[in-house]
Parts: structure tokens; sequence; C-alpha cells
């Protein structure tokens, strides 16, 4: 498990996260949304090590991720947004990296690479961005690592390989993996994560599963206006409106409305989803 306590952090002065607390359980994949800004790219160096916290703190199973031990090296992979070409085939990229990784599954890499249409023969110099992303993808998974976390995955990504990509994290992550994606691209994952994170730059807005979530807010997608509803836009056929649940039936989420909820009502999803 993943605690973090009354995080703070600062670029030169300038605070970007200010008393973030929360809980990252096993075996979940962690949908970290947020406004460009708030922090999720930080957030996310902070969890594997690369940035000291300035106050409050992080323990991933009980030890500071930024002492950068071995053993916890070993149980986790980042993911970054960009990822650097290296001369060399994916092949052999993988057979020379992945010894870094105990859990590494050279066989897992491959069939990754045969999910997303990928040439592991070919030069990751020569690949175009979305054949290296893919690349990189199929070996962060490979890793089987504890902890994977990834900082917008499908960016560059066209929409087959964004099949592909949902496909593989359904398939390829063990059920004990943490799992914890930064997107903006909420449509791409929308049906994979779960639990959902929402951050502010001050606070988490939101972590919560998708039970708990429906059993809180009710997603409506009819054609008639709700007097009480946290945020309606209009679509094709009527309207989309979220409002509190307050007669127990299911709905199914859309994770943009869900978005656009909480930033429109910050106070209150937190108090609602604190009774």
């Amino acid at each position: 498990m993943i605690k973090i306590n009354d995080l703070k952090f600062s670029y030169n002065s300038v605070p970007v996260l200010t008393g973030i607390t929360t809980d990252l359980e096993e075996g979940k994949i962690y949908g970290l949304l947020g406004e460009n800004g708030v922090g999720k790219t930080t957030l996310l160096t902070l969890l594997c090590g690369l940035k000291k916290v300035e106050a409050g703190y992080i323990e991933m199973d009980g030890i500071d991720p930024y002492k950068r031990l071995p053993e916890t090296l070993q149980n986790q992979y980042y993911l970054p947004d960009e990822v650097a070409p290296v001369n060399m085939k994916a092949i052999s990229y993988a057979e020379s990296a992945g010894k870094f990784w105990p859990r590494f599954d050279f066989d897992k890499f491959l069939k990754l690479m045969e999910l997303f249409e990928n040439d592991p023969l070919k030069n990751m110099a020569k690949m175009s961005a979305g054949q290296l992303k893919k690349t990189y993808i199929a070996f962060a998974l490979a890793c089987n690592t504890k902890y994977l976390f990834m900082d917008e995955p499908t960016n560059g990504l066209d929409i087959p390989s964004k099949t592909s990509f949902r496909s593989a994290i359904s398939k390829y992550t063990s059920e004990y993996t943490t799992v914890v994606i930064s997107t903006h691209q909420v449509r791409d994952l929308e049906n994979i994560i779960d639990p959902i994170i929402i951050l502010d730059r001050r606070d988490v807005l939101l972590n919560a599963s998708e039970y708990e979530i429906t059993s809180k807010l009710f997603f409506d997608y009819g054609n008639t206006l709700n007097p009480d509803s946290l945020f309606t836009e209009q679509i094709p056929g009527g309207f989309i409106q979220v409002y509190e649940n307050k007669t127990g039936e299911e709905s199914k989420i859309n994770v943009e409305a869900l978005f656009n909820t909480v930033h429109n009502n910050k106070e209150y999803i937190k108090k609602l989803f604190r009774k």
C-alpha cells in the first residue's frame, strides 16, 4: 500500500501540491485526473522517488521511495509522458534493460508487442512516436512490478492502439499490482480505471471506486432537466445530468461529467463522500 499524508511540494517557492492526503490500495487501477498544472506529473515523480517531498510524507510499503532502495526500485516502474528513442532494436532493449527488474517476463513483452502490432526487431530510434510509446508500454507491463505509474500513456496513440492499450492493462496487470494512470484523455480510459482520483492543488477532491461514486451520485441521460443537478450538459437527444443519488438507483458513470461535477462543486462533493 502507498500512504500519502499532508504532502507538500514546491518549485522555487511556488507551491504545486499543498496538503495532499490519500491512500493507494493494492490491486487497483487508479485514474489520476486533474486540471493542467495541478501537479499530476509531480505527484507521480514523488511517488516513484524521483523528487523529494517538501513536507509530509509518502510511504510505499512503509518505506520512503526517495531513499531509492533496491527493493523499492525493483518493485516499481515509472513511464513518463515523453519517452526517449534508443539506438537499438526493441528486442535488444528489452533483453538488456529487463535485467533490472527481477520479475521481467520477456515472453510477455513479445506478446504485448504483437498486441500493439509493433515489430520487436525494429530499431527504436527509427520508430514513430506512437510505435515508441507502445514499445515502452509493453516493456513497462512486462516488468511485472507491484507499482506501475504511467503519465499520459495514450498520448500519441491512434484509436486502434488506444483500444489495444485498454486490453493490455486489463489482461496483463496482476491482481496485486497498483497502477496509477495520469491522464486528461478520460474517454481513453473510462472503462478500465477504478478507483478515480481527482486532484486539486490543495486537496484530493475525490478518491472513490465506481461503486462508491454511483452510490452517491446519479448520472441521468434523460431529456428533462432536474433542478437539483450539480452539473448539466446538453447532448444529442437530451441532457447528461449529475445529481445526488438519494434513491439508490444504479447509473453508468460518465467520467467527463464526473470531473466537471467535482470541480464545480468541490466542497459539496468532499462533504458528500465523507458521509
